[in-house]
């Protein structure tokens, strides 16, 4: 039988580079975006440059029973995963009390809850073909309180918490789970323009998704556990570590 890699947020950005990355190396892919997000044309060029077996799925994952009926769907083709990128996510940027509930709790859907109910629904999957793994996409923001990122870095902290821990349950059957930090990105034109305001040091730090998304796959299947992409952002992890928390704070603050 096959086996396929799943990505879910697959049609842009980041997903569709670590898409990119995958089908260079020859693996058959599951992938997995919003309707009308370009999937169909994107699952072509893989297939027709690669020379890969390509199932999509357009469909909205932040409620249950479409993640239900994902998992439906790819066995009803007779596909089984080896590999799950849980790449999909919701950003946000603003004040707590200014938030509309309704968003943030897609939000916690699905940065949360899909990646967590995915990774259950295909548990049997990465069992039967080891060596397997799952590689959650998290971000830098979880390891900083950063203002106006309040719940977005509350659900990729949660994504942190939840992959070390099933790495060390998962390790005894050949599974690795691994969790990436993705600092800025150009993903979109909205946030290049965004990105080319910052700071000298910040600009610095941003990467493309391509960039990002070799190095991400070169540290997964070496089966490192947490990967932070690109040289600026592992000294930021580094001072991070060493400057007082005053310091931090104040830094942080800046971002009101």
């Amino acid at each position: 039988m096959k086996t396929y890699t799943l990505i879910t947020g697959a049609s842009k950005g980041f997903g569709r580079a670590l898409a990119l990355e995958c089908a260079k190396k020859n693996m058959n892919l599951v992938l997995v975006a919003l309707p009308n997000s370009g999937l169909e044309v994107l699952s072509e060029f893989l297939t027709n440059n690669f020379g890969i077996d390509v199932l999509f799925f357009e469909m909205d994952l932040s409620s249950k029973e479409n993640c239900i009926h994902l998992y439906q769907e790819v066995k009803r083709r007779g596909a089984s995963i080896k590999y799950l990128i849980n790449n999909a996510g919701m950003l946000s940027n603003g004040l707590f009390e200014d938030m509309n509930a309704d968003y943030f709790l897609t939000q916690i859907n699905i940065n949360v809850s899909t990646p967590t109910l995915l990774t259950k629904l295909f548990i049997d999957d990465f069992k039967a073909y080891t060596p397997s793994g799952i590689l959650n996409v998290s971000s830098m923001a979880s390891f900083f309180h950063l203002p106006k990122k309040q719940v977005y870095s509350g659900t990729k902290a949660y994504l942190l918490s939840f992959s070390k821990s099933l790495r060390k349950e998962l390790k005894k059957y050949g599974i690795s789970v691994s969790i990436v930090c993705p600092g800025g990105m150009n993903t979109t034109a909205r946030l290049c323009i965004q990105n080319r305001r910052l700071g000298w040091i910040s600009r610095k730090s941003i990467l493309n998704p391509e960039d990002a998304a070799k190095e991400t796959l070169q540290d997964f299947f070496r089966g490192k556990e947490v990967i932070i992409p690109g040289f600026m952002n592992k000294v930021f992890m580094f001072l991070d570590s060493i400057l007082p928390v005053g310091i931090k704070n104040k830094l942080t603050s800046n971002a009101i």
